[in-house]
C-alpha cells in the first residue's frame, strides 16, 4: 500500500486488496471477481503497463466501470505514469489534480498527498450517504 494511503487504511476508511494477496492455490479469477465485486471504491493505478493488460481492460476494467455506471462503485482513476489513457476512462475525474501524472510532478509526495486528500473525500461522501 502507498505510505499515504496508511491513514486512510488505520481510520478504518478503506480496506486494501490487489491482485498479488492471491494465494498459492486460489483461483485468481475468481478471486479477483469477488474483491472486486465486493468494493465501493475501486482505483485505477493508471501506467502504460495498465492500459496494455488485456485482462485489466477485457475483465476488470469493463466490470469496475459497469458497477460505476449502475452506482454499486466508485471508480477513480489514478494518474501514476504518462500515458494515453482518457479513451478508456477519460470521462472520470482523476487523481492528482489536472490528472497531471503523478511521475512528472517535481514532488512525489506532494502528488500523493493531492491523491490521498482527494479520496479521502470521495470516501466521505460515500459514508454519508
Amino acid at each position: 500500500m502507498k505510505a499515504g494511503l496508511v491513514g486512510l487504511k488505520r481510520q478504518g476508511l478503506i480496506k486494501e486488496w490487489y491482485d498479488r494477496k492471491i494465494l498459492g492455490g486460489q483461483e485468481w479469477e475468481e478471486a479477483i471477481d469477488e474483491n472486486l465485486e465486493a468494493s465501493a471504491v475501486i482505483l485505477f493505478l493508471i501506467s502504460p503497463d495498465f492500459m496494455a493488460s488485456d485482462f485489466i481492460y477485457e475483465r476488470e476494467m469493463s466490470r469496475a466501470l459497469e458497477k460505476h455506471e449502475r452506482g454499486e462503485a466508485r471508480v477513480i482513476p489514478i494518474i501514476v505514469r504518462p500515458t494515453d489513457w482518457h479513451w478508456a476512462c477519460g470521462h472520470l475525474q482523476a487523481f492528482p489534480k489536472d490528472a497531471k501524472p503523478i511521475t512528472t510532478w517535481s514532488n512525489h509526495d506532494e502528488a500523493w498527498l493531492d491523491v490521498v486528500t482527494g479520496i479521502r473525500k470521495v470516501v466521505g461522501e460515500l459514508i454519508g450517504e
